[in-house]
């Protein structure tokens, strides 16, 4: 693994098996639900995600063959789908079941750091348009889990970040409130993070404030508070959520407010939160130290504090989770079949 590498929110332990691993598809033209080897996993290049970019993702950890925040993760995908107008056409406990299948698939039950990469394009298109009738079928599911253990490295060392110019809109322009496949803002922020030669970049939002990194949530720590930056303008992290919650139940106080890059810089101790990495500590921004330079004793109590908590959520069982999925909130899409020139999403579609 390169230096580059090994310093990001990202860094893996490499894994060999994952080049020979079943990745599931269900094809929205068809209604079959198929594995392909990775080598061989394919979308047409009429499909709307890579036309356009029109699609939603998710990002999820396995332990032992138990999705974490499985109900989280699902009803995030299937209300950024609403907002989409793109009607799944199957039910949450079905779309959990495929990941379930997918999982054994690969014979992955007994891995503790399976990381999986859950993508729903809005479906082929008849021809190249962005208009939504111009599609056939329902929406593509791709389904790519992977062996992917978290490098301790920059946990250890702790990151080092820097802010950039692009900034996080408006939800009228483009709404952060969505995993959309559109990374555009985040990518070129992550960019212009590597030509500083940082390990993520730090975005701040329209107003000014300290918003979020290009692919992680941020907190900060001032005299033994946990400062969160509000949820205007900003993915809504799942991780980001529970961390919250585990500092409020073991009693460390928490703010949600808009504070500015002098109190960042200012900060005893700072951190980003993400589904792959937690919480992993940062040590630098924008070339000031931040605190006394290595992870802080917060950021380790709220670590410890988070991997109980998920612990606890894993060990309940695959039975536990689906019953909490089957327990979730039913989305009604609205039928968009008037609006579709060459055939309704998921006409005749069997699930």
């Amino acid at each position: 693994m390169s230096e580059e590498q090994a310093s990001s929110t990202h860094a893996v332990v490499k894994d060999q098996r994952n080049a020979n691993i079943w990745i599931g598809m269900r094809d929205g033209v068809t209604g079959k639900f198929e594995y392909f080897r990775r080598n061989e996993a394919k979308v047409s290049v009429f499909d709307s995600g890579f036309m356009l970019g029109d699609g939603i993702w998710e990002g999820i950890r396995s332990r032992n063959g138990v999705i974490q925040f499985a109900k989280d993760h699902i009803d995030r995908l299937f209300e950024s789908a609403k907002a989409m107008y793109m009607d799944l056409r199957l039910t949450k406990p079905e779309l959990l079941s495929l990941i379930h299948q997918t999982l054994d698939k690969n014979d992955m039950g007994s891995s503790p750091d399976v990381h999986i990469r859950l993508m729903v394009s809005r479906g082929m298109k008849e021809t190249p348009h962005q208009n939504p009738r111009a599609t056939l079928g329902a929406p593509l599911i791709v389904i790519i889990p992977e062996y992917k253990k978290v490098d301790p490295g920059p946990g250890e060392r702790g990151l080092k970040l820097m802010t950039v110019h692009i900034r996080r809109g408006p939800s009228d322009v483009k709404d952060e409130m969505i995993n959309h496949h559109s990374k555009y803002t985040d990518i070129q922020a992550c960019i212009q993070a590597n030509l500083m030669g940082a390990d993520e970049a730090l975005m701040l939002d329209q107003n000014g404030f300290v918003k979020t990194c290009n692919s992680t949530n941020f907190f900060i720590v001032r005299d033994g508070v946990v400062w969160a930056p509000t949820r205007k303008f900003q993915m809504q992290g799942i991780t980001r959520k529970h961390t919250i919650n585990v500092c409020k139940k073991a009693g460390i106080p928490v703010e949600e407010c808009d504070f500015t890059l002098t109190e960042t810089y200012g900060a005893d101790e700072a951190f980003c939160t993400g589904t792959f990495p937690s919480q992993i500590p940062v040590i630098n921004i924008d070339g000031r130290i931040i605190g006394e330079g290595k992870p802080g004793p917060v950021t380790a109590r709220i670590q410890q504090l988070y991997k109980e908590f998920v612990d606890a959520d894993v060990s309940r069982g695959r039975e536990a989770v689906m019953k909490d999925v089957e327990n979730a909130k039913v989305v009604k899409f609205t039928d968009m079949s008037q609006f579709f020139g060459f055939g309704a999403p998921g006409e005749g579609l069997a699930h």
